[in-house]
C-alpha cells in the first residue's frame, strides 16, 4: 500500500508538471495534496513497518516529536487544502469568466504557503506543549506517536493541551468542512441551472473526485479527533489512524485519475512520449 502511494501520487505530481494543460489552479493544488499525501504516510509509514518486523519496538524522544509535528502538521494543512481546492471549484463553476483573474497564479502561491504555515505551526505549538510536561509512562498505545495516545501518557494538568487542541479542531476542521460545504451547496444549484447535459456531466465530475477525497478524509478525521472521550477505544484508534495515513492517500490518485478525463489524457500522452523518445 505504501508503495501504491508513492507511485500513484508521483505520476500525479509528474504529470501536472509535464503535461502544459495541467497548469491550471486546479492541478496545482492537486499537486501539493499529492507531495503532501506522499510526506504523510513517509513520516509513519516506513517507522512503523520497522518496528513491525524488529522485537523491540521503540522510537526516541526526539523521533517521536518529530513525527508528532509532521504528520499532525501535514493533516492539518490537509484540511485546509481540500476547502481551498473547494473553493477553486467554486469559482470555476460559479463565476468561469472571471476565474483566472480572481485565482490567478500568485494568490495559488500565497494561499499555498499560507496553508502549510499555518498547520505547521499550530503542530509545532501542540507537540512542545506535550512534550514538555512529565510523562507518567513512556509506553505509546498506538500505531505511531499520535497526539491523542501521548495525552493519556502526561501526569500533570493537561487542560491547555486540550484548549488548545478544540479551538485547532475547530479551525482545522469544522471551519474549513464549513467552507467545503457552502461551496458544494453554491455549486450544486449552479450546475442545475445548467441547460446542456455534457456541461453538467462534465460539471459534476471535476467535483466528484474532490467530494470524494473529502468524505474520506474528513469522515476519518471527524471520527477521530471529534469523539467522545467515553468512546475512546485502542483498536478503533488504530483503524482510523491507518485509514488516514494509508487508505486515504492510496485512493487520493487512483479516484483523480478515474474520474478526470484530463489526468487520464495527461497520463497517455506522457507515456506515449517517452515511449516514443525512447525508441528513437
Amino acid at each position: 500500500m505504501y508503495l501504491v502511494i508513492l507511485l500513484g501520487n508521483s505520476i500525479l505530481i509528474i504529470i501536472s508538471i509535464l503535461d502544459p494543460r495541467l497548469h491550471t489552479p486546479m492541478y496545482f493544488f492537486l499537486a501539493n495534496l499529492s507531495f503532501l499525501d506522499i510526506c504523510y504516510t513517509s513520516s509513519s509509514i516506513p517507522p512503523m513497518l520497522v518496528n513491525f518486523m524488529s522485537k523491540r519496538k521503540s522510537i526516541s524522544f526526539t523521533g517521536c516529536a518529530l513525527q508528532m509535528v509532521i504528520s499532525l502538521g501535514l493533516g492539518c494543512t490537509e484540511c485546509v487544502l481540500l476547502a481551498v481546492m473547494a473553493f477553486d471549484r467554486y469559482v470555476a463553476i460559479c463565476n468561469p469568466l472571471r476565474y483566472t483573474i480572481i485565482v490567478n497564479k500568485a494568490l495559488c502561491v500565497q494561499i499555498a504557503t499560507w496553508t502549510w504555515m499555518l498547520g505547521f505551526l499550530y503542530s509545532l505549538l501542540l507537540t512542545l506543549l506535550a512534550m514538555m510536561r512529565p510523562f507518567c509512562d513512556n509506553i505509546i498505545d498506538h500505531l505511531a506517536c499520535e497526539i491523542l495516545a501521548l495525552l493519556k501518557l502526561i501526569c500533570g494538568d493537561i487542560s491547555l493541551n486540550v484548549f488548545i487542541m478544540t479551538v485547532g479542531n475547530f479551525v482545522f476542521l469544522v471551519i474549513p468542512l464549513l467552507l467545503i460545504f457552502f461551496s458544494y451547496v453554491f455549486i450544486l444549484s449552479t450546475i442545475l441551472r445548467i441547460n446542456s447535459s455534457e456541461g453538467r456531466k462534465k460539471a459534476f465530475s471535476t467535483c466528484s473526485a474532490h467530494l470524494t477525497v473529502v468524505i474520506l478524509f474528513y469522515g476519518s478525521a471527524l471520527f477521530m479527533y471529534m469523539k467522545p472521550q467515553s468512546k475512546d477505544t485502542k483498536t478503533s484508534d488504530e483503524l482510523i489512524g491507518l485509514s488516514y495515513w494509508v487508505v486515504t492517500p492510496m485512493l487520493n490518485p487512483i479516484i483523480y485519475s478515474l474520474r478526470n478525463k484530463e489526468v487520464k489524457e495527461g497520463v497517455e500522452k506522457v507515456l506515449i512520449k517517452n515511449l516514443y523518445l525512447m525508441r528513437k
